[in-house]
């Protein structure tokens, strides 16, 4: 589990096939072989360690359904150890399992902010509320407005610059996780509709606090 707290912004190497080698320091402390980095998101396993950073192995299917494979080499990455038992928790839960990959359509600043608004896939769109919690390549953010099609987030300085938000710009694809909290919500509510006989309600949600 991950928090969308990023420790450290990486660089992504070198590229072999079913491997990337991620330069970092910050990450690498108290890290052994067989832990989990989210890099962009993006849980992966530890497999060997380089002078400089770490080596991760990444399926085809993972290249497929999240953004890591149009990163390119020099490029900066998002990175977070997995959270320790006992451990601060300073953002929402994370799981690094990624839903789906969004594009940014608009980069706006204001005053001291930046306003990025992202297109999700039409799927995500349900699991996506104003004020909630979403993790956008890996780093956890609060929606401040949410659109028929759309969700916009607004950035403060130091989550510009302790993050890969350099790379947010329009035409970007980016990795999202929706919260998980709202994943399980929406089953509940999906069950209802589904079988008769489920005492699951919307007013049973709202009275246990889920909506």
């Amino acid at each position: 589990m991950f928090t969308g707290i990023i420790e450290e912004k990486g660089i992504l190497k070198e590229k072999a096939p079913g491997r990337l080698h991620i330069r970092a320091k910050t990450v690498l402390e108290g890290t052994r072989i067989g832990d989990s980095i989210a890099v962009n998101g993006v849980c992966l396993t530890v497999t060997d360690f380089a002078e400089d950073g770490f080596w991760a192995d990444v399926m085809p299917q993972t290249l497929r359904v999240t953004g890591l494979g149009a990163v390119e080499l020099g490029e900066t990455v998002n990175l977070e150890r997995a959270m320790a038992a006992g451990g601060r928790f300073g953002g929402h839960i994370v799981t690094g399992h990624i839903d789906g990959v969004g594009r940014v359509c608009s980069v706006k600043p204001e005053a001291n902010a930046v306003w990025v608004e992202i297109e999700p896939p039409e799927e995500l769109l349900m699991g996506i509320v104003e004020k909630g919690s979403i993790a956008i390549d890996g780093v956890s953010l609060t929606v401040a407005t949410l659109t028929k099609n759309s969700f916009s987030v607004s950035l403060i300085p130091h989550t510009r610059a302790e993050t890969n938000m350099e790379n947010w710009i329009v035409g970007r694809y980016v990795n999202l996780e929706t919260d998980i909290v709202g994943k399980y919500v929406k089953r509940l509510v999906f069950a209802q509709e589904t079988k008769k006989e489920s005492k699951v309600t919307m007013q049973f949600l709202s009275e246990h606090g889920f909506v």
